[in-house]
């Protein structure tokens, strides 16, 4: 399997069918000549005297020069290295530090980076540049390239590199998970099962390409669907399912929020939706309940991390039975049990499963063939996460009997006041209950007498005002008083990961 023959398929098959539709640009273009630019690329690479297992880096949001980059590079053996255009020149230069690629495709949006990069002494021997403002290198790269299928393709696939994803770095240093062709194939099987992916489906990408949401991106495309790219704003997102009939996408919980949240919100035509993926973090029952009433589409959740693509799944059917039926209701709560390809267990910290009591914690753990190679260039970090064909995620759950997964922490997340582990994703729901909350994440701060006490941080709905003593009560009616916050601080909006994280680290911040 060799994913960059994704679009080979469907330009044999289908030329003229809609393949990427740039929103941002306005731009649109087949599966026939979506190809051939892949084509013209992957040969003009090889041109410049790259060759199996180097490194092109790309800085660029959501673009079609973007995609067809990975497909080119992965057609023909090298590896994507794709970086997040929010980071800071000193973190940008960390990762090609990391990754040594030797060219750089950037988008003229990010013009004055390039330009820092470029007067950085790096490995980068080869750049270039699209867009309108560009200074036109990436077309002179491939005006005259071949439009052939390069000889090298047919040797690439399956357990050869692919792309390196930096983590979102939720809590601490980015670090380059390195995938190859069969995690990603097996990673899209995943979401096919789940999402139950037919060839008439629109799929809308939300999420960045410099993360793991490309996955899902290539995923319809593999079955020959349209993909219409963005860069996220909640009315864009309506106006675009409204144009395009989107019928999917994953949309992490904030952004549901701020979908849902928009003016005139019903007057959007979403009728073509025929499923919503959420993830990116815990969703409060109630928003659960209020999505599932907003959208006309069954919902999903899916638990992942770049290193194992998406590795758990709530299914359609487990959130109508909760919503509808009132059956096990709880398990809205819950990410679901373990995907089509992935092995879990709950395992404490000398690795013994830890009973299906819906009570006891311990860390899960995944096997599974869509788990990544690997820490690029980093041994160290790999040997300590992957022990025995097990990938330790870091992530704090418990279990019940049918193996459904409750996540109640980042094991570094969790909270310890007076003795007590305080669980942050049990308080966080407890706080969503208010109605007027649109957002909430809660750290722990030092306390003098508990060692650490509970600390709120709450976006309200617009137009909605509470204070801090009614959050604290609705936050007393559904925890332990030991669980429930001290202090409540009001924002405008929490610090987030591309992926929709929330940074706890920056939450972290405001309180030294």
């Amino acid at each position: 399997m060799n994913i960059g023959f994704i679009p080979q398929k469907w330009a044999r098959l289908t030329p003229e069918n809609q393949a990427v539709i740039d929103a941002s640009k306005d731009q649109r273009i087949n599966y026939g000549d979506f190809d051939c630019l892949i084509r013209k690329l992957a040969n003009a690479l090889l041109s410049l005297g790259l060759r199996k297992g180097d490194r092109v880096a790309i800085l660029s949001q959501n673009a079609i020069e973007n995609l067809a980059t990975f497909y080119a590079c992965g057609r023909v053996g090298l590896i994507a290295q794709p970086m997040n255009w929010r980071l800071s020149i000193t973190e940008l230069l960390k990762i090609i530090e990391n990754g040594s690629p030797k060219a750089l495709i950037s988008e003229d949006a990010f013009s004055q980076e390039r330009t820092a990069l470029m007067n950085s002494q790096t490995s980068i021997n080869h750049w270039f540049e699209f867009g309108e403002n560009s200074d036109g290198s990436f077309k002179e790269l491939i005006a005259d390239s071949s439009q052939d299928e390069p000889e090298e393709s047919q040797f690439i696939g399956d357990d050869d590199p692919l792309f390196i994803l930096y983590t979102g770095g939720t809590t601490g240093e980015s670090k380059g998970a390195l995938h190859s062709h069969k995690s990603v194939w097996y990673g899209m099987l995943n979401q096919t099962v789940a999402e139950r992916i037919v060839p008439s489906d629109v799929y809308m990408l939300t999420g960045q390409m410099f993360h793991i949401p490309v996955v899902l991106a290539m995923n319809y495309q593999a079955h020959g669907c349209p993909l219409v790219l963005m860069n996220f704003e909640p009315e864009l997102a309506l106006e675009l399912i409204s144009k395009e009939k989107v019928s999917a996408f994953l949309g992490v919980t904030t952004m549901l929020n701020w979908m849902m949240a928009v003016d005139n919100f019903e007057e959007y035509d979403l009728s073509s939706l025929r499923n919503i993926q959420y993830g990116g973090g815990p969703m409060p029952s109630r928003v659960i309940a209020e999505a599932l009433e907003a959208f006309p589409c069954t919902l999903i959740q899916g638990y992942g991390q770049t290193e194992g693509t998406t590795m758990t799944f709530l299914s359609q059917e487990d959130h109508i039975r909760a919503i509808q039926d009132r059956y096990r209701t709880e398990r809205l709560r819950s990410c679901g049990r373990e995907g089509f390809v992935t092995q879990i267990k709950i395992v404490n910290s000398q690795g013994n499963t830890v009973p299906k009591d819906g009570k006891t914690p311990g860390e899960i753990i995944v096997k599974s063939p869509a788990n990544m190679l690997g820490y690029f260039q980093r041994p160290d970090l790999t040997e300590e996460t992957i022990r025995d064909g097990w990938m330790w995620t870091g992530d704090i759950a418990t279990w019940d009997e049918e193996g459904y997964c409750f996540i109640v922490d980042r094991a570094k997340d969790m909270i310890i006041s007076g003795g007590e582990n305080i669980y942050s994703v049990q308080v966080e729901e407890a706080i969503a209950k208010n109605d007027a909350v649109l957002e909430v994440a809660v750290v722990g701060i030092p306390d003098d007498e508990w060692g650490e006490s509970v600390k709120a941080f709450v976006v309200l709905k617009p137009g909605r005002d509470v204070d801090e003593t009614e959050i604290i009560q609705t936050a007393k009616e559904n925890l332990a008083s030991y669980q429930k916050p001290r202090i409540v601080q009001f924002v405008n909006e929490l610090p987030k990961a591309p992926t929709g994280k929330i940074l706890k680290r920056e939450l972290r911040k405001k309180t030294e």
